[in-house]
């Protein structure tokens, strides 16, 4: 893998709340970028409404990484469940574990319309893979499959964020879980690093929208946000020595990294 590791997360590419238009407002992010690291709904794979426009961007996203002679590494989220290979990747011997997300939460986004109206069908989900508590393969398995049974079925009504917000308020449960996950995004991350990589020590992930760093357990979770209103997005790199974080801005349309946050040197 060619460094520097750049690494986004919950791109929503044709999604309609998605803030990405123009793939190609994106081509600045990835500049600099031995490999650019997407962790998880990056495209509407379950998504019919938007499954033909996300899938178009993509593919220009890969001819243009391609093109430039960067690596692509995909991981797969709750949108996007069908990339192959393991679903997470460790950096710096197994200190920086990156993963979407969806696998911290035992039933992947409580948030969901169709989590809430159909709790019993986590249980049955969970009864089929009986290793789940214990092994990662297994975990990230289950979650891919929570993924697919429980696929949105009702998609945002607008993108702005009185849409959203009204979007995210019915019912109340809703919101109610939501700003949960938020809140306790560090303790899950550290959880689940304790459970099934207990070698990390920074946990990368998206799922939740919220970006931002946390601390727990003697753990470090930094989300990288989402490019879904109302974001914002954040980007973090890795060049074999140094781990930094940071936002990404938006002006004009047009998407840039701004100056690192934060930085953890890992010899």
């Amino acid at each position: 893998m060619k460094l520097p590791v750049r690494i986004f997360s919950d791109l929503h590419l044709g999604h309609r709340a998605s803030r990405i238009g123009d793939v190609e407002k994106l081509w600045p992010l990835f500049q600099g970028a031995g490999t650019v690291l997407f962790n998880g709904d990056t495209w509407e794979e379950l998504s019919p409404p938007w499954q033909e426009r996300s899938a178009e961007m993509l593919g220009q996203i890969r001819r243009f990484l391609a093109d430039e002679g960067r690596g692509a590494v995909f991981l797969p989220g709750n949108h996007d469940p069908g990339w192959e290979g393991s679903g997470f990747m460790e950096l710096a011997e197994g200190r920086i574990v990156i993963t979407h997300g969806d696998a911290l939460l035992r039933n992947g986004a409580p948030w969901k319309r169709e989590m809430l109206s159909n709790p019993e069908v986590i249980d049955e989900l969970w009864s089929r893979f009986p290793d789940a508590a214990t092994d990662i393969a297994s975990r990230l398995a289950l979650a891919r499959a929570i993924a697919r049974r429980m696929a949105t079925t009702h998609p945002p009504h607008g993108r702005s964020l009185l849409a959203r917000a009204v979007d995210a308020a019915f019912p109340p449960q809703r919101a109610l879980h939501m700003v949960s996950a938020w809140l306790r995004q560090g303790g899950y991350g550290a959880r689940f690093c304790e459970t099934y990589l207990p070698r990390a020590e920074i946990l990368v992930c998206g799922h939740f929208h919220c970006q931002g760093i946390r601390k727990a357990s003697g753990k470090t979770v930094i989300n990288t946000g989402s490019f879904v209103v109302p974001g914002p997005a954040g980007w973090v790199e890795w060049d074999g020595v140094y781990l930094s974080a940071g936002r990404v801005c938006e002006a004009g349309g047009t998407f840039s990294l701004k100056s690192k946050t934060a930085e953890w040197k890992l010899t």
